[in-house]
């Protein structure tokens, strides 16, 4: 495959790539149909930031930042950074030199399964990373690669343009020609949870709001004594 820069991505909505960010990552995730998650290795270098945004997608080498040189110059308000390099590598790919320039930028975050580094300096810019490394050693610019190509980020496929919506519990991909559909079952999934929320401030448990008894029964859970338990068991 040739390497290349691809310059005129396609995004969603403004207004409903910014929609998402309201209901982070789990809720999106949940309503999509369990379906997106970018996996348990992605994770926050700082706490409380919740984003969602256009994907700039990177295909680099491992060790190597120069593509992400390149994404940044693609670049819109609004964008995400996605960087996959092409094997696992802990490299420090990107700090806040590199940061400055996408905050500047008005990118809301950068996300990647290699490694940053300046972690501090990143928190203190409030410039948002999810990563699968944090590592102080440095990359070269020497390799090439490509720019808003398909790329897999924890085994989920990221096309440039889908919406990255990330948050405390991780990173979930929401599909551009699924945006509004997403955004829409995520709206009702939030709904339905505050309906239970407040059923179970009124004291009511979700084995009876969600109807849980028949599902153990079905399994053939049964409930009984300590007496029987001991009684069919022993006593340790």
């Amino acid at each position: 495959m040739s390497h290349v820069v691809v310059t005129d991505i396609a995004r969603a909505d403004p207004a409903v790539v910014d929609a998402f960010a309201a209901f982070g990552s789990a809720t999106v995730h949940e309503a999509m149909g369990r379906v997106g998650y970018a996996g348990a290795r992605l994770r926050p270098i700082q706490l409380d930031a919740a984003i969602s945004g256009s994907a700039i997608t990177v295909s680099t080498a491992p060790g190597d930042n120069l593509m992400v040189h390149a994404a940044i110059e693609q670049a819109r308000p609004g964008d995400v950074i996605v960087v996959v390099p092409a094997e696992d590598s802990a490299y420090g790919v990107i700090g806040d030199l590199m940061a400055t320039q996408m905050q500047v930028r008005g990118v809301r975050g950068y996300v990647t399964s290699g490694g940053v580094r300046d972690t501090a300096a990143l928190r203190s810019m409030g410039f948002p990373v999810w990563s699968a490394h944090v590592s102080a050693r440095g990359t070269v610019k020497d390799t090439p690669g490509s720019v808003n190509v398909p790329v897999v980020l924890g085994g989920v496929v990221v096309n440039p343009g889908d919406i990255v919506v990330a948050d405390d519990d991780g990173v979930t991909i929401v599909p551009r020609e699924r945006a509004e559909e997403a955004l829409a079952a995520s709206q009702a999934r939030t709904e339905k949870e505050e309906r239970s929320r407040a059923r179970y401030r009124d004291g009511e448990i979700s084995m009876e709001v969600n109807g849980l008894r028949p599902i153990l029964a079905d399994l053939g859970v049964r409930y009984v004594t300590q007496a029987d338990f001991e009684a069919e068991h022993g006593r340790d």
